[in-house]
């Protein structure tokens, strides 16, 4: 069963133009996730995504795989696809350009979850929230999941709702946050390309509900390692402090 992983990277970002460029630690923010993901057992291919000609120098630079991509694709999903669409592949896995401290085995664990369930075609991966901050933060997307490990809903508000807290503080839920890692069959992922844009997605600008609300199930995978997604010119402050931490051990 062939993989290959694709690390979306746009130059355009609203909040944070040429953050995959920005200096971390002495490399840009897309190498760190270049030698992270390149690490990953599961995947026999390793494409960066580009929609600009700085990036692409930059790839091929520090010895990266890199194709040009149009820069009118709306998402990085339509990215993916743009490459994928004449491979010979089963399984995409979508790479955010954006998170520096991904986790090879979280990469292999979203993969061989895929690969084990057969009636899965897509799958993503959730973390237990742990500071209280994300709970209020609308850039980290909360999800709720079912007893069989699918996803039932995103949302960028706290869910479940903890009503039982206003009289026992001691039953709050288990809240978890979704890292932006995606892993498709590459039937599927054109299958959900070709789907109209929902309302829940308009809603919330989030594309996985997209797949929850024509009726597909998104498989969760649960990991206990944290990633620091680059939204913001602060995030890279946070990025440091993180990678300085692990080089500590």
């Amino acid at each position: 069963m062939k993989v290959i992983g694709v690390i979306p990277a746009r130059w355009g970002a609203t909040r944070f133009e040429g953050k995959v460029l920005a200096n971390l630690l002495g490399k840009p923010v897309i190498q760190h996730v270049w030698e992270n993901a390149r690490k990953a057992k599961t995947l026999d291919d390793l494409i960066v995504a580009c929609d600009d000609e700085r990036i692409m120098k930059v790839v091929e630079g520090f010895g990266g795989k890199a194709v040009y991509t149009s820069p009118d694709q709306p998402s990085g999903t339509d990215r993916l696809a743009e490459v994928v669409n004449p491979l010979d592949v089963n399984i995409a896995v979508n790479i955010q350009g954006d998170e520096p401290l991904i986790k090879p085995i979280i990469i292999d664990s979203l993969v061989i979850a895929l690969q084990d369930e057969k009636t899965a075609q897509m799958a993503t991966v959730i973390k237990k929230i742990e500071d209280d901050a994300e709970l209020t933060n609308s850039n980290v997307v909360k999800v709720v999941v079912d007893k069989n490990g699918y996803a039932i809903y995103f949302s960028r508000y706290a869910i479940p709702y903890n009503r039982t807290a206003e009289v026992d503080e001691s039953k709050r839920p288990v809240y978890y946050k979704h890292i932006g890692l995606y892993a498709f069959t590459k039937d599927f992922l054109f299958t959900f390309r070709n789907l109209p844009k929902s309302a829940l997605e308009n809603a919330e600008k989030l594309e996985q509900l997209r797949a929850l609300e024509n009726g597909y199930k998104i498989k969760i995978v649960e990991t206990n390692l944290d990633t620091i997604g680059i939204d913001r010119p602060q995030d890279m402050k946070r990025a440091e402090e993180a990678l300085l931490k692990e080089r500590e051990k």
